[in-house]
């Protein structure tokens, strides 16, 4: 090995470790359910996307095994030269359906999404406004297209006006996009997107809205963007099939001319093999499961609220969250570690979340209610949180 590398590795990794950056991964022995099992020990599981239970269903499943049986376990090539199954087609169409546009496209992944839409409708010439808390996804396909990148500050529509009306009227970029997360992840707000969409149309902005975590979550499972019914006025809408679809993938939907031009312009597409039959199956599935009944969603929901109240309660920290998505502010970094790791060895799993994926002294405990919980598990994760708290001095 490398003398240098060597010599980078150590000291990089050990200074991670030393600031309590240094991310510890446990594999789950099994599947990830409401309950999981890490080390032979049964965790009441809180750190999943799984939203709505979807990814053990048995339903899904024998989908996924139909369909394999089927098609195979892989598509065999890239979608542009012979890797386009029929199933492919079927998921788009109700992709679209389900989004309320005109035509989607499926990607492998939902960070691939950002990586290819982004990239093949904004170039050097153009403009991005993004709001400063986007996802990682979005900060790197902003970079890829070699747009001009403003950060705009978080849901201040006073600042993107500004910054909308400086960027249209100086003459030098061709197009300008506004792009910002449907549901923020690590706090669970909600984007304005009835004041994005009024800005827009004052300034002629392209507009996209990473849906990852609305997707199944807001607007009765449609989506953040059905949530306040603006179907017909934002331009991309992207989202994942991995969170609360339960499966994997991801799609962006929007016009038939966007979706035409993203199979000829985007780099995944073009150049990655496209998802097996088998998850284009349980997907579809999943679908399916939200369109035909609410009944997921507000079990997510109640869930969801009863935890918030819960853990607000006993005093945590718990941010300004507007969905199931519940934060409980720590702060320090180690100190946040120390509590995560303190729940697990009591039986709850709820991972720390730090810099750099939350600001520095921001560090929290990401707590993920699915519909899958039940209020036992719940009750049990809260007295164990109360526990926690009290021990380490993070509640009195």
């Amino acid at each position: 090995m490398s003398k240098i590398l060597d010599a980078f590795l150590q000291e990089n990794l050990k200074e991670l470790r030393d600031q309590g950056l240094y991310n510890e991964i446990d594999p789950i022995e099994g599947p990830n359910g409401p309950v999981i099992k890490i080390k032979g020990k049964d965790l009441i599981n809180l750190s999943s996307n799984n939203y709505l239970g979807l990814a053990t269903d048995e339903d899904l499943k024998k989908l996924a095994i139909d369909a394999t049986n089927k098609y195979g376990v892989g598509a065999g090539a890239v979608r542009t030269i012979n890797g386009t199954l029929d199933i492919h087609v079927a998921l788009e169409k109700k992709l679209a359906e389900f989004k309320g546009t005109e035509a989607a496209i499926s990607y492998q992944s939902g960070f691939n999404c950002n990586m290819a839409a982004i990239s093949a409708v904004m170039n050097k010439k153009d403009a991005i406004l993004s709001d400063e808390l986007n996802h990682a996804s979005i900060i790197d396909g902003c970079r890829l297209s070699g747009a001009k990148v403003i950060r705009v500050n978080h849901q201040d529509m006073d600042d993107l006006r500004a910054k909308a009306k400086e960027a249209t009227e100086s003459g030098l970029y061709e197009k300008v996009m506004y792009i910002t997360d449907g549901v923020f992840s690590m706090d669970g707000n909600i984007a304005n997107l009835p004041g994005v969409v009024e800005i827009a149309k004052e300034f002629d902005l392209i507009t996209y809205v990473d849906d990852a975590h609305g997707s199944g979550v807001t607007g009765k499972g449609k989506g953040t963007v059905k949530h306040f019914g603006l179907e017909k006025e934002i331009d991309l809408q992207m989202g994942t099939l991995s969170k609360a679809i339960g499966v994997v993938g991801g799609y962006v939907a929007g016009t038939q001319a966007l979706i035409d031009w993203l199979k000829v312009r985007s780099r995944p597409f073009l150049f990655s093999t496209a998802l097996p039959a088998g998850d284009i199956a349980a997907t579809m599935g999943a679908l399916d499961k939200i369109s035909a009944s609410t009944e997921l969603h507000d079990k997510l929901w109640e869930n969801g609220n009863y935890l918030k109240e819960g853990l607000s309660k006993l005093g945590f920290d718990i941010g300004v969250s507007e969905t199931p998505i519940t934060p409980c502010i720590i702060g320090e970094e180690k100190l946040t570690q120390q509590f995560s790791k303190r729940l697990a060895e009591e039986g709850v799993y709820a991972k720390s979340i730090v810099f750099p994926t939350v600001a520095k002294g921001k560090g929290r405990v990401r707590n993920m209610p699915t519909a899958a919980h039940t209020k036992q598990m719940l009750d049990d994760a809260l007295a164990i949180y109360e526990k926690v708290g009290k021990e380490l001095g993070v509640i009195s």
